[in-house]
């Protein structure tokens, strides 16, 4: 049982080790977004920061940051 748990304790040691610094979108950037694993969306209808967390085609993971519209507009 000791032995899992050091094996989980490393793994997830490992997994914050890795953790990369968002990317900022800018016009033109290319992407390659295989799967998205979860979107934040701006609140209320100005225009906001929204955050994506998403996989390439290689599997590794990616947040990229961008403005949008907030998804509370009615029009």
């Amino acid at each position: 049982m000791q032995r899992i748990a050091c094996l989980l304790a490393l793994g997830c040691a490992a997994t914050l080790a890795h953790a990369e610094t968002p990317e900022h979108y800018h016009y033109g950037m290319q992407l390659d977004i295989a799967q998205i694993i979860s979107q934040s969306l701006p609140q209320g209808c100005d225009v906001g920061e929204a955050r994506m967390v998403y996989l390439d085609s290689k599997g590794e993971q990616h947040t990229l940051i961008y403005q949008r519209l907030g998804d509370d507009c009615r029009g």
